[in-house]
C-alpha cells in the first residue's frame, strides 16, 4: 500500500492510496528503460566541470541527489564502495566525480528498489512528473502517455491528483480496481423456470446444472485476462453447439438469437441488446461481450417454500454484464416500474430504497452500475443515438 502525505519534498501533495501487487514484469522494466530516455528532454551535452551535479533524462530539472533525495534518505543507505559509508557518498563519487556510472544506473541499483518493487517503480514514476522536476506541461503529458501506454499491460497508470501553480501532480493507481476474486462461474440468458444447480465439488466451487438444463447458459471457460469478448463467446457458443464448421456469420447469429430469447417480451432490453450487437459489426468480434440475464445471486428455494415473513434472495439476476480488463465489470440495469413502484403501481419508497442499497453492495465490491429507465429506451429515433453514446462513453472509460 502506497500513501503519499503532503510534506516537503514529497512525491504528492495530496493523499493517495493504491495497492500494489508486484505485478510489473521484467519486460514492462526494460520497455520503461528502452523508451524514457527517448521521451524525455535530456539535459544539455558537454563535458561536465569535476562535482558538477548531473541532470539525467529521470531527474528532469534536478541535479540527481536532489530528485532522489525526494524519494530516499541518502544518507541512511549503505554505500557499495568500501572507501565510504552512505549511498550518497557513492553517488557523488561515481555520478559527479568520476562519471564511471551509465545514466540509466538508477533502475538497477538495488539499494532504490526499482527493479523489484512496483511501489518504487511507480513513485518514482511519478515523481519524474512533479512540478518541482519538469515544468515543461508538453513534455510531462508526453511521458505519462507513454508510461501509462507501457504499464498498462501490467494494470497500473499514473493519474492526476493535484495540482501547483496549475502544474499536475499524478500518483500510481490500480486500472479500475475491478471485482476481487476469479470468476467461477457464468450463468446467464435465463428463461422460464429457474435452473435446479447442485455443487459438485465444493471445495472448488464446481457446480452443475440438473434440472432445467435448457433454461440458461453456463460459460465453463477460464476468464481470459482480457475479459470475455464476443469473439470468446462465440468461440464458445460453437463449440457447445458443434457448429466448429459453420461460419463465423452461422455462429453469431445462432447466438445472438439464444441471448435475444432470454429477453423475452421485454422491448427496453432487446434494444439494448440491439444496440450494442451492431457495433459487433461495426466494430468487430473483439470487444466485450453484452451477456444478458446473469446470475448474481442464485437462490434454489421459491418463496412458497419459506415460512411467513421470509423470502427469496432479492435480485438474482442482472439485466446484462459486460466482463472487461483487470478484473473490471459492468453492470447494465434497464428499470421498469417494478423497480420503484408496487404492484398496483403505486410509488414504493421501499423498493426503491431496496434496489439502491443492493447497488450499493455491488459498487463497494468493485462492480460499475448504470441504470437506464424505460423512458430512455422507447422506440424513438434518439434511443439508439443515446445507447451509442454511452456504450463510446463506457470504452473510451476502460480503453487501454
Amino acid at each position: 500500500m502506497v500513501r503519499c502525505r503532503p510534506q516537503v519534498g514529497s512525491c504528492a501533495v495530496a493523499e493517495v492510496t493504491v495497492a500494489l501487487d508486484n505485478a510489473i514484469t521484467d519486460v514492462t522494466r526494460r520497455r520503461l528503460l528502452a523508451g524514457l530516455p527517448q521521451v524525455c528532454a535530456r539535459a544539455p551535452s558537454g563535458r561536465r566541470m569535476f562535482l558538477e551535479p548531473q541532470q539525467t533524462f529521470w531527474s528532469g530539472a534536478l541535479p540527481e541527489p536532489d530528485f532522489l533525495a525526494r524519494l530516499y534518505d541518502l544518507e541512511a543507505l549503505p554505500s557499495h564502495d568500501s572507501r565510504y559509508t552512505t549511498a550518497f557518498q557513492d553517488f557523488v563519487q561515481h555520478r559527479m566525480a568520476n562519471d564511471d556510472w551509465d545514466d540509466d544506473w538508477v533502475f538497477t541499483d538495488r539499494r532504490l528498489g526499482l527493479a523489484d518493487s512496483d511501489e518504487k517503480l511507480l513513485l518514482f514514476l511519478a515523481e519524474m512528473l512533479h512540478p518541482a522536476v519538469r515544468t515543461d506541461l508538453d513534455e510531462v503529458e508526453r511521458i505519462r502517455d507513454f508510461v501509462n501506454g507501457v504499464l498498462v499491460h501490467d494494470g497500473y497508470e499514473l493519474v492526476q491528483v493535484t495540482a501547483i501553480s496549475g502544474a499536475p501532480v499524478f500518483a500510481p493507481r490500480r486500472i479500475g480496481a475491478g471485482v476481487r476474486g476469479t470468476m467461477k462461474n457464468l450463468i446467464f440468458a435465463a428463461i422460464g423456470p429457474k435452473p435446479k444447480i447442485v455443487i459438485t465439488d465444493a471445495l472448488n466451487n464446481d457446480l452443475r446444472i440438473t434440472g432445467n438444463v435448457q433454461n440458461c447458459l453456463m460459460y465453463d471457460r477460464p476468464l481470459p485476462a482480457h475479459g470475455l469478448t464476443w469473439s470468446d463467446l462465440t468461440s464458445w457458443w460453437a463449440e457447445q453447439q458443434g457448429m466448429g464448421g459453420a461460419s463465423d456469420h452461422d455462429v453469431s447469429l445462432s447466438l445472438y438469437q439464444r441471448l435475444n430469447a432470454s429477453l423475452g417480451d421485454n422491448d427496453a432490453e432487446r434494444r439494448i441488446l440491439r444496440t450494442y450487437t451492431n457495433r459487433y459489426v461495426r466494430l468487430g468480434p473483439d470487444i466485450p461481450a453484452l451477456i444478458p440475464q446473469v446470475y448474481l445471486h442464485y437462490d434454489p428455494y421459491t418463496r412458497s417454500q419459506y415460512p411467513p415473513g421470509q423470502a427469496p434472495l432479492q435480485r438474482q439476476r442482472m439485466d446484462f454484464l459486460m466482463l472487461l480488463p483487470h478484473h473490471a465489470r459492468v453492470v447494465i440495469e434497464c428499470d421498469g416500474p417494478h423497480h420503484y413502484a408496487d404492484d398496483d403501481g403505486r410509488a414504493s419508497p421501499r423498493r426503491y430504497a431496496d434496489m439502491m442499497a443492493e447497488d450499493r453492495e455491488l459498487r463497494l465490491a468493485g462492480y460499475e452500475v448504470y441504470r437506464f429507465g424505460g423512458v430512455d429506451l422507447v422506440d424513438h429515433s434518439s434511443t439508439a443515438e443515446r445507447l451509442n453514446t454511452f456504450f463510446d462513453r463506457l470504452a473510451a472509460r476502460h480503453a487501454n
